[in-house]
Formats: C-alpha cells, sequence, structure tokens
C-alpha cells in the first residue's frame, strides 16, 4: 500500500475523534499514555486481513499494517505496525470469523505519540462480523476488567476502542466495530514496583492472602470459574490459567487475572463451564476461594459492599450496552449483593464451599 493510497484511506476512515483526550479518567500512576484514559478511541486499522486471518497457529507471523488516526492538532497520521492472531479457544476458525489480535507498536516509531512504550499488545476483537451479540461480548468483557480496576492498581488496564478495520490489498468494504486493549504484563509489574513472576506453579500461601482473597471474590462477582492462580492448566506452558503473576520469587506473589469471556457477566454463547465444577451454565456462580480463616472472607467482602454504588455505575456507564444486555448485567450484580450483603446466604454459597 503507498503513501498516498494511506492518505485517501485517512480522508474516508479516520474518525475525527482525537486520540488524546484525557478527561473524566481515574488511572493508576505510572500507566503508559495508551493506559491513562478511560475514552474511548476512535481509530483505524489497516492491513492484509484475508493474509492475517488464515494464519492461525501459535506461531503465527507477523503481517505489515498501519494504525491511523488524528493527532493531538487535528491533522491526520499514521503509524506503521505489525499485525498477527493471536489466543487459544478464539483462535478456531469455526469460533471466530475475526479473531484476537496483537498489534507490535515499534517503540522507535511510536516514540511521542499514543502508543509510546506499548511493544506487542493485545488486542480483543469482535469475534464475527455482522453478529451484533459478539459485539456486545467485547463490551461486557471489557466492563469486568474495570470493574476489577476498581479494587486494586495490580490489575490490567483496559482502554476500549471503536475500530475502522480495512483491508489493504482488496476493495472490501470497510468494517467498523468495538475492540479493546490491554496492558502488558511487564507495564502492570512495573508501575506496581514488581516483576513478573514466572514459575510453573504457585502455592496458594506464596500469594498476598488479602489480595487473592479479592481476586476470588471477583471471580464470584463475574461468575467466572475457568482461572486458577496457583497451577498450569493442560496444554499451557506457563503459570497460572487466566491469571498472571506479578511480585518476586521470594514473596508475595500477585494473581493478576485476565480472560472473562467464558464468566457469566459476559455468558458467551460458546461457553461451557468445566464438568468437574458440576453446573450446567456459565451464569451459575461456584466460589473457588482456598480455605482460610473466615474473617479474611468476611473483610473482603466489606470491601465488595463498600464499592457497590461504583460497580452498578460502571455497569450503568458501559458504552455500546444494549438495554437487554444492561439489564442482565445489572440483575447478575443484583443477584452478587444478595448473597454477599446476607451472613447466611454467604456462608452457605462461599465460606462452606472453600477449596482445601
Amino acid at each position: 500500500m503507498t503513501r498516498t493510497t494511506i492518505v485517501t484511506l485517512l480522508a474516508i476512515c479516520v474518525p475525527g475523534a482525537s486520540l488524546f483526550a484525557q478527561e473524566g479518567t481515574e488511572v493508576p500512576k505510572g500507566a503508559t499514555p495508551l493506559f491513562s484514559s478511560n475514552e474511548t478511541l476512535e481509530l483505524t486499522l489497516i492491513g492484509p486481513f484475508d493474509e492475517v486471518f488464515k494464519d492461525r497457529g501459535q506461531e503465527s507471523e507477523d503481517h505489515p499494517g498501519w494504525v491511523a488516526y488524528r493527532t493531538s492538532d487535528g491533522a491526520y497520521d499514521t503509524l506503521e505496525v505489525e499485525i498477527r492472531t493471536r489466543g487459544k479457544f478464539r483462535l478456531n476458525r469455526s469460533i471466530c470469523s475475526f479473531p484476537p489480535l496483537h498489534v507490535r507498536f515499534p517503540r522507535k516509531k511510536a516514540e511521542g505519540t499514543l502508543f509510546r512504550d506499548q511493544g506487542r499488545i493485545k488486542l480483543v476483537t469482535h469475534c464475527r462480523t455482522g453478529n451484533d451479540t459478539y459485539e456486545q461480548y467485547v463490551l461486557k468483557e471489557h466492563l469486568a476488567y474495570r470493574v476489577f480496576n476498581a479494587f486494586t492498581d495490580l490489575s490490567f488496564r483496559v482502554r476500549l476502542a471503536r475500530i475502522t478495520y480495512v483491508e489493504s490489498e482488496k476493495d472490501d468494504e470497510p468494517i467498523t466495530h468495538y475492540g479493546f486493549f490491554i496492558e502488558d504484563k511487564d507495564e502492570v509489574a512495573a508501575r506496581n514496583g514488581h516483576e513478573v513472576v514466572e514459575v510453573p506453579r504457585v502455592p496458594p500461601l506464596s500469594h498476598d492472602q488479602p489480595h487473592l482473597s479479592l481476586v476470588e471474590v471477583f471471580e464470584y462477582l463475574i461468575g467466572n470459574t475457568d482461572w486458577d492462580a496457583f497451577r498450569v492448566a493442560a496444554e499451557e506452558e506457563e503459570c497460572c490459567h487466566n491469571t498472571k503473576n506479578v511480585g518476586s520469587l521470594h514473596g508475595p506473589v500477585y494473581a493478576v487475572p485476565y480472560d472473562f469471556d467464558w464468566s457469566g457477566l459476559v455468558n458467551a454463547r460458546y461457553a461451557r463451564p468445566d464438568p468437574s465444577i458440576g453446573t450446567r451454565s456459565v451464569r451459575d456462580r461456584v466460589y473457588r476461594g482456598i480455605c482460610r480463616p473466615d474473617d479474611l472472607l468476611e473483610r473482603t467482602l466489606e470491601i465488595f459492599v463498600a464499592k457497590r454504588d461504583t460497580l452498578y455505575a460502571l455497569v450503568r456507564d458501559q458504552e455500546g450496552l444494549e438495554d437487554r444486555e444492561l439489564e442482565r448485567a445489572l440483575e447478575y450484580l443484583d443477584d452478587f449483593y444478595e448473597i454477599i450483603t446476607d451472613p447466611r446466604k454467604a456462608k452457605r454459597e462461599m465460606a462452606d464451599r472453600c477449596r482445601g
């Protein structure tokens, strides 16, 4: 694709909003520019997507592409990037015709832009074009990340984006969908003064216990059982399943959860509960916290009660949610608070079902 062609595409496809809007945000100290705002990005991603999507192996190759956007002074600009597919379950062609992506921003070329210091980061995409239900999954998974952000800076920051995808090798009609970028694990560790801990397993007592309890209750809130903070899952190489560990090899370790599309909150049509859990639907909550003195769980539940208004506001303010999905999300939150504010229900559904 020539520079002239890119400029022409810019005039047609790049939305008018600035990428540098920062107002109305609360973000952790040390966040990189991309994750220093909760404002929705408006940008265009240009690339040979037909070729990118054919390459769905675990060792997929990078393909040249461009991110097109308006700069803070209103001018059009582009940044060369590299694009490739990623993931496991959603990489399956029968599940997602539009798979998740990795976008690599060359560090030297990205200096002075919104994408400074990013390197290779994850982009969660809409999975299937032409089916609005799948776009709702993107928005609800984004919401799950924002919910955990409300409790701790030891969490993955995310940035919602309204992305226009342009096929660079054919005259296909551009498509526009929601997606979101996920902060790199090294950035999460660095802004919290920690290192990424890469080990085959983490004994429960090596974890910071108040933080681990926070993770356990959060996963229960969103109805997610597809995680493990202690060991490697089958066919995975890194510990731990859908959590990344930061901290120190000498301890303590902090589990940082991610990948929530199999949660009850998202309720994706392709999601199925693990048979060992014993439930029929991912909407059925199962507490998977470890057994410990009850007072820690009680203190953790008090934190969630204190954040109640914040969480309801996050749900109501989630951009793009259809009315029906909004009501379902609010009802799911209602059910959670009905349990944790009733001592007998909390004991029956959570404390008495802990993992020994």
